[in-house]
């Protein structure tokens, strides 16, 4: 039996197509709300795209601001070709005499992006011009780009909408930008209101009319949740190049996410044996740590159900779904998590069964026997907590001390034997309210009982709530565990009411990680949110000690023993 695949690649002589990738992270991320990144930001992030495999790097707008300028001036070698942003010459103007046209020229990129309107009624309403102008306007741009020396591509700002309207103006926009020497006519779906199906009808019929495939890229946004489903229209109807940004970054609902787009054009058919691109297998797998470094340089956390990256890309909670995974990952996993550089996870939970059971133990190195009454009792201990607030699927660090103590394999690190926090609230001498917490905590470690106090004034005077005065004055005295946690860091912290009304039950989640690149959720509960955060940070300390391989692993086990934690950033609690 032959089949379309095996026609299509007799035809091509076995040889794939080549599809190019080109990244708008570091101008078009820029207009997520929120999101300001610095020149050091920019250069680390055209580093890491250059690493990926990206065959273009759009720097940004030179002139447009001071970080974008301070860019260019600073710009990094890259095998990728960086390209300039910028707009078609203004109506009235020469090229020669554009000071905007001049300022991306002189950014001295070997590649310049330049957006011209191809929407017949924003030429009249928003330029105010006839459409010979605007032609002549994109024709006269694309040329003077190709005359210094640079390969030029063409932004067909709003094309699909303007095509809907008036496609012989649309198109003839297109065939100004491709006849005046551009190497790429890239069709914007600007609003991000355009389906997928519409998509591949009118690159079909924009091919049909003289623009080559091999010519033709797509740059989608996202405010239909089609964004990459676009792009993948788009390349299904013949067009060879993707514009799209990491994580998915973009203005309003963002732009095609190439964090998705990538991983699906190389391991998802029919994609990876018709096409090649830029990024090869040893990068895919670096492609999770890539873009979370985009998250910590933003600041934010991650999005846990993202595609192929995210926390939960690949997490089983239901016990059927475990227990299959044990059997054959391929039954709930469309792809190998280490693929793209993630891990499968087998959460705990009031859902979890046996085979959900011996995989997470497994996989945190306890192999008890299948008899083992522990079994039991972790399974009930987990309903039960998880009944009283507790969240372990989304806490596995917390999960698996529970399982040692169960398993009465805890070593007995130290203990806390109290606590106590103060706030007070003041008006500073300048007369701003301010607020300061205090902190004291008693605990016994090497045999002996110490005492250690805190305040949540940072270096600056700011104050970091009461739970990082907790676990301050917690970390001043540890003993032989002291060192050990110095490279310890709290980077994300979540607080949940769990139950309505004034005797509201607070669930806190914080993510810790190291220098070793470890990374570990752990939950603590309480009426009292202070409480709840500092159950929370013993746990990740207890988690840190019993992994760390270096130094001292405290007494023998002892079963229900209780650590401690450091803590960093702001609580605001």
């Amino acid at each position: 039996m032959t089949t379309r695949r095996d026609h299509d690649d007799r035809a091509r002589g076995g040889t794939k197509e080549r599809l190019y990738l080109y990244d708008t992270t570091l101008r078009d991320g820029q207009q997520t709300h929120g999101v300001q990144f610095s020149t050091r930001e920019k250069l680390t992030l055209a580093a890491a795209l250059d690493l990926l495999g990206v065959d273009h790097i759009e720097g940004g707008w030179p002139g447009a601001n001071p970080t974008d300028s301070a860019f260019f001036d600073a710009r990094p070698e890259t095998r990728a070709t960086l390209a300039a942003f910028g707009m078609t010459r203004r109506a009235g103007r020469s090229v020669e005499n554009d000071d905007l046209l001049a300022a991306v020229l002189n950014a001295g990129t070997p590649a310049v992006c330049l957006v011209g309107k191809t929407h017949s009624g924003q030429v009249a309403q928003a330029l105010g011009i006839t459409a010979d102008e605007n032609l002549a306007a994109i024709r006269d741009s694309i040329a003077h780009v190709v005359r210094n020396g640079r390969e030029a591509l063409f932004d067909a700002e709003h094309f699909f909408d303007g095509y809907r309207l008036d496609p012989d103006h649309a198109l003839a926009c297109c065939h100004a930008a491709l006849d005046a020497g551009a190497r790429w006519v890239v069709l914007c779906d600007t609003n991000g209101g355009t389906l997928p199906a519409e998509i591949a009808l009118v690159v079909r019929e924009v091919i049909a009319a003289g623009i080559p495939g091999e010519r033709l890229g797509i740059h989608a946004h996202d405010d239909t949740g089609s964004a990459v489903a676009n792009a993948l229209a788009a390349v299904d109807a013949g067009a060879r190049q993707i514009q799209g940004t990491l994580n998915g970054l973009g203005e309003r609902c963002g732009n095609a996410s190439l964090t998705t787009l990538i991983p699906t054009l190389l391991l998802k058919e029919p994609y990876a044996s018709r096409f090649e691109t830029g990024v090869d297998r040893a990068a895919l797998a670096g492609l999770t740590r890539t873009s979370r470094m985009l998250d910590d340089i933003l600041n934010r956390v991650p999005l846990r159900q993202a595609p192929y990256v995210g926390a939960s890309a690949f997490a089983h909670k239901a016990g059927l779904h475990a227990s299959a995974i044990l059997k054959d990952p391929a039954t709930y996993e469309h792809v190998p998590p280490e693929a793209v550089g993630n891990s499968r996870v087998i959460p705990m939970s009031n859902q979890a069964g046996q085979s959900n059971l011996r995989r997470r133990l497994a996989e945190a190195g306890l192999a008890p026997a299948p008899d083992d009454p522990a079994l039991a009792r972790i399974l009930e201990t987990v309903k039960l907590r998880e009944d009283q607030g507790y969240s372990y699927d989304t806490a596995q660090a917390s999960f698996e001390l529970l399982a040692q103590a169960e398993l009465g394999q805890m070593p007995r690190f130290f203990e806390v034997e109290r606590y106590r926090v103060t706030v007070e609230r003041r008006r500073s001498r300048e007369g701003r309210v301010v607020s300061v917490s205090e902190a004291v905590v008693v605990v016994l470690v090497d045999g002996e009982k110490r005492l250690s106090v805190s305040e949540s004034l940072d270096g600056e005077g700011q104050d970091r709530g009461p739970v990082n005065a907790l676990a301050r004055a917690l970390m001043k005295d540890l003993g032989q565990y002291s060192k050990r946690l110095a490279d310890m860091r709290l980077v994300d912290f979540k607080v949940r009411i769990t139950q309505g009304g004034t005797d509201a039950v607070t669930r806190v989640v914080i993510d810790s990680e190291d220098e070793q690149g470890r990374r570990w959720a752990t939950v603590g509960v309480s009426a009292n949110i202070v409480d709840a955060s500092f159950e929370a940070l013993l746990d990740a300390i207890r988690w840190k000690l019993l992994h760390d391989s270096s130094g001292p692993s405290g007494p023998a086990p002892a079963e229900g023993s209780r650590a401690l934690r450091q803590e960093p950033a702001d609580d605001g609690a």
